[in-house]
């Protein structure tokens, strides 16, 4: 299990992502949460197998929904929390 904590910064609000964002990490398997920033980003948690993880990240990297366009991302790791599902937080 590995946990990664992504900032997104770009055209990535009003676009869906967070929803696409919930969708493609239900598809492979991760759990956590994604969630507006004041600041126009977009942070999520992301917990699951390290490839799942990985491939999720990767899709966020690539700019997500196609009306998401990514400049920047900033991503650490982080402690696993034992999430069981994904959600979209306010």
């Amino acid at each position: 299990m590995t946990a990664r904590r992504v900032v997104v910064h770009g055209q990535v609000q009003g676009v869906n992502f967070r929803s696409a964002t919930r969708q493609t990490a239900r598809r492979h398997g991760v759990a956590g949460w994604v969630r507006n920033r004041d600041d126009g980003a977009v942070e999520a948690h992301l917990e699951g197998p390290p490839d799942a993880v990985e491939a999720l990240e990767a899709w966020i990297l690539t700019g997500g929904p196609p009306a998401g366009e990514v400049d920047d991302i900033e991503a650490e790791n982080v402690e696993p929390q034992g999430f069981e599902a994904f959600e979209v937080r306010r």
